[in-house]
Protein backbone atom coordinates (compact mmCIF):
# COMPACT_ATOMS: atom_id res chain seq x y z
CA UNK A 1 0.00 0.00 0.00
CA UNK A 2 2.94 2.77 0.79
CA UNK A 3 4.47 1.60 -2.39
CA UNK A 4 1.12 2.52 -4.46
CA UNK A 5 0.40 5.44 -2.31
CA UNK A 6 4.23 6.54 -3.62
CA UNK A 7 3.75 6.18 -7.06
CA UNK A 8 0.34 8.12 -7.11
CA UNK A 9 2.04 10.98 -5.32
CA UNK A 10 5.19 10.24 -7.67
CA UNK A 11 1.83 10.89 -10.87
CA UNK A 12 0.46 13.78 -9.56
CA UNK A 13 3.93 15.70 -8.86
CA UNK A 14 4.97 14.68 -12.59
CA UNK A 15 1.55 15.67 -14.13
CA UNK A 16 2.02 19.03 -12.45
CA UNK A 17 5.26 19.99 -12.90
CA UNK A 18 4.82 19.48 -17.08
CA UNK A 19 2.41 22.50 -16.79
CA UNK A 20 3.83 24.36 -19.26
CA UNK A 21 4.37 21.39 -21.67
CA UNK A 22 1.44 22.43 -23.30
CA UNK A 23 2.99 25.98 -23.84
CA UNK A 24 4.00 24.55 -26.76
CA UNK A 25 -0.41 23.77 -28.07
CA UNK A 26 -1.47 24.78 -31.00
CA UNK A 27 -2.60 28.19 -30.16
CA UNK A 28 1.19 29.58 -30.72
CA UNK A 29 1.64 26.66 -33.81
CA UNK A 30 4.96 25.23 -33.96
CA UNK A 31 8.62 26.93 -34.07
CA UNK A 32 8.93 27.98 -37.25
CA UNK A 33 11.65 30.96 -38.86
CA UNK A 34 10.09 34.37 -39.58
CA UNK A 35 9.53 33.29 -43.79
CA UNK A 36 7.22 30.64 -42.17
CA UNK A 37 4.90 32.19 -40.22
CA UNK A 38 1.68 31.53 -40.03
CA UNK A 39 -0.67 33.73 -42.63
CA UNK A 40 -2.18 37.05 -41.00
CA UNK A 41 -4.88 36.07 -38.66
CA UNK A 42 -7.53 37.91 -36.71
CA UNK A 43 -6.07 40.36 -34.36
CA UNK A 44 -6.63 39.08 -30.58
CA UNK A 45 -5.69 40.87 -27.40
CA UNK A 46 -2.08 40.31 -27.67
CA UNK A 47 -1.97 42.24 -30.38
CA UNK A 48 -2.35 45.27 -28.60
CA UNK A 49 0.81 44.34 -26.62
CA UNK A 50 2.86 43.41 -29.22
CA UNK A 51 6.42 44.47 -29.30
CA UNK A 52 7.66 46.27 -32.17
CA UNK A 53 10.84 46.22 -33.78
CA UNK A 54 12.06 49.58 -33.16
CA UNK A 55 13.24 50.53 -29.17
CA UNK A 56 10.14 51.95 -27.34
CA UNK A 57 9.92 54.07 -24.13
CA UNK A 58 10.96 52.23 -21.39
CA UNK A 59 7.61 53.03 -18.96
CA UNK A 60 5.37 51.53 -22.24
CA UNK A 61 7.55 48.60 -22.90
CA UNK A 62 7.33 47.68 -19.54
CA UNK A 63 3.51 47.37 -19.43
CA UNK A 64 3.80 45.39 -22.32
CA UNK A 65 5.67 43.13 -20.80
CA UNK A 66 4.29 42.73 -17.63
CA UNK A 67 0.39 42.50 -19.94
CA UNK A 68 2.54 39.59 -21.84
CA UNK A 69 3.35 37.96 -18.78
CA UNK A 70 -0.21 37.78 -16.99
CA UNK A 71 -1.07 36.55 -20.67
CA UNK A 72 1.53 33.87 -20.74
CA UNK A 73 0.79 32.73 -16.85
CA UNK A 74 -2.70 31.97 -17.81
CA UNK A 75 -2.07 29.80 -20.57
CA UNK A 76 0.42 28.07 -18.69
CA UNK A 77 -1.82 27.40 -15.89
CA UNK A 78 -4.84 26.64 -17.84
CA UNK A 79 -2.49 24.05 -20.26
CA UNK A 80 -3.70 20.74 -18.51
CA UNK A 81 -7.22 21.48 -19.57
CA UNK A 82 -6.19 21.98 -23.30
CA UNK A 83 -4.46 18.39 -23.77
CA UNK A 84 -5.49 16.77 -27.19
CA UNK A 85 -5.30 13.45 -28.81
CA UNK A 86 -2.28 15.59 -30.77
CA UNK A 87 -0.62 16.60 -27.47
CA UNK A 88 -0.51 14.07 -25.36
CA UNK A 89 2.73 12.68 -26.09
CA UNK A 90 4.75 15.89 -25.26
CA UNK A 91 2.88 15.11 -21.66
CA UNK A 92 3.86 11.41 -21.15
CA UNK A 93 7.14 11.48 -21.58
CA UNK A 94 7.93 14.08 -19.01
CA UNK A 95 5.50 12.04 -16.74
CA UNK A 96 7.34 8.94 -17.21
CA UNK A 97 10.55 10.43 -16.98
CA UNK A 98 9.81 12.52 -13.62
CA UNK A 99 8.46 9.65 -12.11
CA UNK A 100 11.23 7.49 -12.83
CA UNK A 101 13.81 10.29 -11.36
CA UNK A 102 11.69 10.59 -8.33
CA UNK A 103 12.03 6.64 -7.51
CA UNK A 104 15.86 6.54 -8.42
CA UNK A 105 16.67 10.35 -6.58
CA UNK A 106 18.35 8.46 -3.16
CA UNK A 107 19.93 6.50 -5.71
CA UNK A 108 21.28 8.75 -8.17
CA UNK A 109 22.30 11.18 -5.38
CA UNK A 110 24.70 8.66 -3.48
CA UNK A 111 26.36 7.64 -6.39
CA UNK A 112 28.20 11.01 -6.38
CA UNK A 113 31.08 11.54 -4.19
CA UNK A 114 29.46 14.02 -2.07
CA UNK A 115 32.80 15.63 -1.01
CA UNK A 116 33.28 19.21 0.20
CA UNK A 117 35.35 19.87 -2.94
CA UNK A 118 32.55 18.79 -5.00
CA UNK A 119 29.88 20.43 -3.33
CA UNK A 120 32.20 23.83 -3.52
CA UNK A 121 32.67 23.65 -6.89
CA UNK A 122 28.85 22.62 -7.38
CA UNK A 123 27.67 26.07 -5.83
CA UNK A 124 30.14 28.10 -7.80
CA UNK A 125 29.31 26.61 -11.12
CA UNK A 126 25.75 26.93 -10.43
CA UNK A 127 25.92 30.70 -10.06
CA UNK A 128 25.95 30.90 -13.98
CA UNK A 129 22.05 29.81 -13.85
CA UNK A 130 21.29 32.14 -10.78
CA UNK A 131 18.54 35.05 -11.53
CA UNK A 132 21.37 37.72 -10.74
CA UNK A 133 22.91 36.65 -13.46
CA UNK A 134 21.10 35.71 -16.43
CA UNK A 135 18.78 38.78 -15.64
CA UNK A 136 21.74 41.54 -16.04
CA UNK A 137 22.68 39.37 -19.45
CA UNK A 138 19.26 39.76 -20.95
CA UNK A 139 19.02 43.45 -19.91
CA UNK A 140 22.70 43.63 -21.39
CA UNK A 141 21.11 42.64 -24.58
CA UNK A 142 18.46 45.05 -24.88
CA UNK A 143 20.91 48.12 -23.95
CA UNK A 144 23.25 46.40 -26.48
CA UNK A 145 20.33 46.22 -29.31
CA UNK A 146 19.27 49.69 -28.33
CA UNK A 147 22.64 51.28 -28.80
CA UNK A 148 23.83 49.74 -32.04
CA UNK A 149 20.11 49.55 -33.38
CA UNK A 150 19.98 45.60 -33.66
CA UNK A 151 16.62 44.35 -33.85
CA UNK A 152 18.12 40.66 -32.68
CA UNK A 153 19.79 41.73 -29.70
CA UNK A 154 16.43 44.24 -28.92
CA UNK A 155 14.29 41.04 -29.25
CA UNK A 156 16.19 38.73 -27.21
CA UNK A 157 16.61 41.68 -24.46
CA UNK A 158 12.67 41.55 -24.16
CA UNK A 159 11.15 38.24 -24.48
CA UNK A 160 14.52 36.67 -22.72
CA UNK A 161 13.30 39.04 -19.85
CA UNK A 162 9.84 37.51 -20.29
CA UNK A 163 10.84 33.84 -20.06
CA UNK A 164 12.77 34.36 -17.38
CA UNK A 165 10.06 36.10 -15.04
CA UNK A 166 7.67 33.49 -16.24
CA UNK A 167 9.63 30.70 -14.88
CA UNK A 168 10.78 32.11 -12.00
CA UNK A 169 6.92 32.62 -11.23
CA UNK A 170 6.28 29.11 -12.16
CA UNK A 171 9.13 27.56 -9.91
CA UNK A 172 7.50 30.29 -7.08
CA UNK A 173 4.21 28.69 -7.57
CA UNK A 174 5.35 25.06 -7.51
CA UNK A 175 7.84 25.22 -5.15
CA UNK A 176 5.35 26.55 -2.23
CA UNK A 177 2.70 23.51 -3.79
CA UNK A 178 5.27 20.89 -2.98
CA UNK A 179 7.46 22.36 -0.45
CA UNK A 180 10.01 18.99 -1.09
CA UNK A 181 13.23 19.36 1.18
CA UNK A 182 16.43 19.59 -0.50
CA UNK A 183 19.08 16.78 -0.26
CA UNK A 184 21.30 18.86 2.43
CA UNK A 185 18.07 19.40 4.77
CA UNK A 186 16.41 17.15 7.74
CA UNK A 187 14.08 14.45 5.91
CA UNK A 188 15.61 14.64 2.24
CA UNK A 189 13.39 14.23 -0.23
CA UNK A 190 10.31 14.64 1.19
CA UNK A 191 7.55 16.05 -0.49
CA UNK A 192 5.10 18.85 1.72
CA UNK A 193 8.24 19.12 4.35
CA UNK A 194 8.54 22.90 4.09
CA UNK A 195 11.20 22.40 1.75
CA UNK A 196 11.80 24.52 -1.49
CA UNK A 197 13.64 21.62 -3.84
CA UNK A 198 11.24 20.68 -5.82
CA UNK A 199 11.57 21.97 -8.94
CA UNK A 200 15.16 23.19 -9.44
CA UNK A 201 14.90 27.37 -10.19
CA UNK A 202 18.15 27.66 -11.45
CA UNK A 203 17.26 24.82 -14.04
CA UNK A 204 13.94 26.70 -15.09
CA UNK A 205 15.93 29.70 -15.58
CA UNK A 206 18.65 28.41 -17.43
CA UNK A 207 16.64 26.23 -19.19
CA UNK A 208 14.20 29.01 -20.83
CA UNK A 209 17.39 31.17 -21.71
CA UNK A 210 18.98 28.29 -23.70
CA UNK A 211 15.53 27.17 -25.72
CA UNK A 212 15.01 30.57 -26.51
CA UNK A 213 18.70 31.71 -27.70
CA UNK A 214 18.29 28.07 -29.76
CA UNK A 215 14.69 29.11 -31.38
CA UNK A 216 15.50 32.75 -32.24
CA UNK A 217 19.72 31.30 -34.11
CA UNK A 218 17.84 28.14 -34.92
CA UNK A 219 19.87 28.43 -38.01
CA UNK A 220 23.46 28.63 -36.33
CA UNK A 221 23.41 25.41 -34.66
CA UNK A 222 26.33 26.20 -32.14
CA UNK A 223 24.33 28.61 -30.48
CA UNK A 224 21.87 26.15 -29.42
CA UNK A 225 24.97 23.67 -28.58
CA UNK A 226 26.35 26.06 -26.90
CA UNK A 227 23.52 27.74 -24.75
CA UNK A 228 22.06 23.69 -23.82
CA UNK A 229 25.42 22.70 -22.75
CA UNK A 230 26.12 25.37 -20.46
CA UNK A 231 22.24 24.32 -19.07
CA UNK A 232 23.05 20.84 -18.81
CA UNK A 233 26.38 21.69 -16.77
CA UNK A 234 24.55 24.03 -14.47
CA UNK A 235 21.44 21.70 -13.59
CA UNK A 236 24.67 18.84 -12.95
CA UNK A 237 25.95 21.69 -11.02
CA UNK A 238 22.88 21.86 -8.64
CA UNK A 239 22.63 17.80 -7.94
CA UNK A 240 26.47 17.96 -7.38
CA UNK A 241 26.04 21.04 -4.72
CA UNK A 242 23.09 18.87 -2.79
CA UNK A 243 20.86 21.84 -3.27
CA UNK A 244 18.53 19.52 -5.54
CA UNK A 245 17.58 16.05 -6.90
CA UNK A 246 18.34 14.91 -10.21
CA UNK A 247 13.93 15.00 -10.93
CA UNK A 248 13.99 18.87 -9.43
CA UNK A 249 16.44 19.70 -12.27
CA UNK A 250 14.98 17.80 -14.85
CA UNK A 251 11.31 19.21 -13.78
CA UNK A 252 13.00 22.87 -13.86
CA UNK A 253 15.09 22.36 -17.23
CA UNK A 254 11.73 20.81 -18.82
CA UNK A 255 9.74 23.57 -17.73
CA UNK A 256 12.02 25.69 -18.67
CA UNK A 257 12.54 24.60 -22.22
CA UNK A 258 9.03 24.64 -22.80
CA UNK A 259 8.55 28.56 -21.68
CA UNK A 260 11.53 29.51 -23.86
CA UNK A 261 10.19 27.92 -26.85
CA UNK A 262 6.34 29.01 -25.61
CA UNK A 263 7.24 33.21 -25.28
CA UNK A 264 9.18 32.71 -28.75
CA UNK A 265 6.38 30.88 -30.64
CA UNK A 266 3.84 33.14 -29.47
CA UNK A 267 5.94 36.25 -30.51
CA UNK A 268 6.34 35.06 -33.89
CA UNK A 269 2.91 33.89 -34.45
CA UNK A 270 1.68 37.26 -33.77
CA UNK A 271 4.68 38.93 -36.12
CA UNK A 272 2.29 37.98 -38.87
CA UNK A 273 -0.53 39.61 -37.62
CA UNK A 274 -1.60 42.60 -38.62
CA UNK A 275 -0.70 45.81 -36.21
CA UNK A 276 -2.48 49.19 -37.07
CA UNK A 277 -0.08 52.26 -37.78
CA UNK A 278 -0.47 55.88 -38.50
CA UNK A 279 1.62 57.07 -41.63
CA UNK A 280 1.10 60.40 -42.56
CA UNK A 281 1.12 61.73 -45.96
CA UNK A 282 1.25 65.24 -47.88
CA UNK A 283 -0.61 65.62 -51.14
CA UNK A 284 -1.11 68.71 -53.40
CA UNK A 285 -4.70 69.51 -54.06
CA UNK A 286 -5.67 71.78 -57.17
CA UNK A 287 -9.44 72.87 -58.27
CA UNK A 288 -8.57 74.47 -61.66
CA UNK A 289 -12.26 75.04 -61.82
CA UNK A 290 -12.21 77.50 -58.55
CA UNK A 291 -8.64 78.61 -59.62
CA UNK A 292 -7.56 77.43 -55.54
CA UNK A 293 -4.31 75.09 -55.03
CA UNK A 294 -3.53 73.88 -51.37
CA UNK A 295 -2.03 70.75 -49.77
CA UNK A 296 -4.02 68.29 -47.51
CA UNK A 297 -2.65 66.01 -44.53
CA UNK A 298 -3.57 62.15 -45.06
CA UNK A 299 -3.26 59.68 -42.16
CA UNK A 300 -3.39 55.98 -43.07
CA UNK A 301 -4.90 53.96 -40.26
CA UNK A 302 -5.22 50.68 -42.50
CA UNK A 303 -3.72 47.89 -40.84
CA UNK A 304 -0.26 46.60 -41.59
Amino acid sequence: MASLLRWVQVTVIAVACVYPAIAQSPQTGSSQPRSDAREPSSRDRRDSIFYPGDTEQPKVLLRKLFLNIALDQKDIFTSPFHVSRENTLPWLLPIATTGGLIAADTHIADAFENSKGQVRWGNRISNIGAAYTLIPIVAGSYVYGAWRDDPKAREIGVLGTESLLDSLIVAGVMKEVFRRNRPDEKNPGQFWGGGTSFPSGHSIQVWSIASLLAHEYRHKKIVGVTAYSLAGIVSLSRVAAQKHFASDVFAGGAMGWFIGRYVYDTHMSHLSHTHASILPSIAPVIDPGHRSAGISLILDLSPR
